[in-house]
C-alpha cells in the first residue's frame, strides 16, 4: 500500500531525512517511533504529499511521487495521494465556527462532491463510532482535547481514505484522553484499515502495531515485529529510546 524508497528531505543545509526506506502492506498497522527531532513528522508530511522532498520516492496505492520528477508532475501526484491518504495531526485543525457535524461533512461535500444528505448520514455513523454521536451540534470549543481529536479522526475517515496517517495524535492530551483516542485507533486497526502511527505511546505500539520502525536522526535504524523491537532491539539508539521512555 505504501512504499518509501530513499527519501531525502532538506531544510536548507539541514538534511532532515537521509534516505528513508520502508514499506507498509495493505491492512497493516505500522508504528514509527523515535526521539523528538528524528524526522517522524516530516516523514508523515512527505508521505501525504504535504511536503516536497529532494530525492527518493513515495508510492501510495500505485500513485508515485518522485523526487526527481518535474514540479508539475510531483504536484499532480501529491494531489492524488492526498485524496487516498487521510491525516490526523497533533493539533486538531477543526473549524472553530462550525459544528462537529459540519467539520466532518466539509470534505465529502466540497471535495468528494457527495450530496449533503449522504455526507451527513455517513458523518453521523462515523461520529457514533468514535463515541460522539451526542455532540454533533457542538462547537469545537465546547469539546475536550480528546473529543476534538476524535472528531478529527472521524473527519479523516469521512474522506474514505485507502490509508490513514496519525502524527503523534495524543501528544497534547492527558492520560485519560490519550486512552480514549488510542482506543479508537485500535478499533480501526481491527477493521483492517491501513494505518501508520507516529507515536510516543510505546505500549500502544507494542500491542496494536504489526511492524515498528525506529527513526533516528533521519534514518530508519531498524524495523521489525513489536516483540523484536521491544524485547530484543539490535541498535544502541533503540535501546536508549526505550530506556528513556520506560518501555525497556
Amino acid at each position: 500500500m505504501i512504499r518509501i524508497q530513499g527519501l531525502v528531505k532538506r531544510h536548507g543545509s539541514l538534511e532532515v531525512l537521509k534516505g528513508v526506506s520502508l514499506n507498509v502492506a495493505k491492512g497493516e498497522v505500522a508504528a514509527i517511533i523515535g526521539a523528538s527531532g528524528s524526522g517522524k513528522s516530516t516523514l508523515m508530511r512527505c508521505v501525504n504529499g504535504l511536503e516536497t522532498f529532494e530525492a527518493g520516492s513515495v508510492v501510495v496505492d500505485g500513485v508515485k511521487i518522485d523526487g526527481s520528477a518535474s514540479l508539475a508532475d510531483r504536484q499532480s501526484a501529491a494531489s492524488r495521494v492526498c485524496r487516498q491518504v487521510g491525516m490526523v495531526f497533533q493539533a486538531y485543525h477543526l473549524f472553530p465556527h462550525r459544528s462537529v457535524l459540519q467539520n466532518v461533512t466539509e470534505g465529502p461535500i466540497h471535495v468528494l462532491k457527495m450530496p449533503r444528505e449522504a455526507a451527513e448520514a455517513r458523518a453521523i455513523k462515523l461520529l457514533d463510532r468514535v463515541g460522539l454521536a451526542d455532540r454533533i451540534d457542538a462547537r469545537p470549543r465546547h469539546l475536550s482535547g480528546g473529543q476534538q481529536q476524535r472528531v478529527a479522526i472521524a473527519r479523516a475517515l469521512a474522506m474514505e481514505p485507502q490509508a490513514i496517517l496519525f502524527d503523534e495524535p495524543t501528544s497534547a492530551l492527558d492520560p485519560r484522553m490519550t486512552a480514549e483516542v488510542l482506543a479508537v485507533i485500535a478499533d480501526l486497526a481491527r477493521d483492517g484499515l491501513t494505518i501508520v502511527v507516529v507515536t510516543h505511546a510505546m505500549r500502544f505500539a507494542r500491542n496494536v502495531a504489526q511492524t515498528v520502525h525506529v527513526l533516528d536522526h533521519g534514518v530508519v535504524i531498524e524495523s521489525g515485529a513489536p516483540g523484536q523491537i521491544f524485547d530484543a532491539p539490535r541498535e544502541p539508539a533503540t535501546r536508549r529510546l526505550l530506556a528513556e521512555s520506560g518501555a525497556a
